[in-house]
């Protein structure tokens, strides 16, 4: 595991974009703080900039460098969740612009499993995690599923051995405001 996640870490760092096993679905993943990698994702996605991206972190401390006022309820919304949980928090901060969505949101996911929250420790920064498909086509459930134009259009693809998810459908989706309104958007 750690010569993946050392090759890993060298794509994160120069730019580049990832294929990468999370603990939901196989995902393509990019620093998320520079907006010339979210590029290389929303054109191999063939995506609109306008949709927002998931980041990914390794440890719940982390959200409050790229969210500005975290709503309270999040802090027992992630230490009590028992599968992935993606929370849309308004406010996104020290992120690239094109991850952000228009209205200033940011989803973000503390991340279970053990090669991705490895993979997030050590990067310091979030990761994108967008599933591994073309925008509007159906998710993949296994890293065969995935299309070539996705293997062959990114920098590096994490041996499957490390693929060990903790669900194999995508996160659910929870959007929080500061005043305490929620909304499931995905369950």
């Amino acid at each position: 595991m750690d010569e993946a996640i050392k090759q890993a870490l060298d794509v994160l760092n120069r730019g580049g974009i990832i294929l990468y096993p999370t603990d939901t679905v196989w995902a393509i993943g990019c620093d998320a703080t520079k907006p010339e990698a979210v590029s290389k994702i929303l054109e191999l996605k063939q995506r609109k900039e306008s949709k927002g991206l998931v980041v990914l972190v390794d440890i719940p401390s982390r959200i409050t460098s790229y969210v500005r006022e975290v709503p309270e309820m999040a802090w027992d919304l992630v230490e009590l969740a028992d599968k992935p949980l993606t929370i849309i928090y308004p406010g996104a901060k020290n992120l690239a612009s094109n991850v952000v969505t228009p209205d200033g949101s940011i989803g973000i996911r503390v991340v279970s499993s053990s090669f991705c929250q490895r993979l997030a420790a050590r990067f310091k920064r979030p990761i994108v995690s967008t599933s591994a498909n073309v925008s509007g086509k159906p998710t993949p459930k296994s890293f065969d599923e995935i299309k070539g134009i996705i293997k062959t259009g990114v920098d590096f693809v994490v041996p499957q051995e490390f693929d060990n998810p903790v669900s194999s459908k995508p996160s659910s989706v929870i959007r929080l405001g500061l005043t305490g309104e929620i909304e499931i958007i995905r369950h």
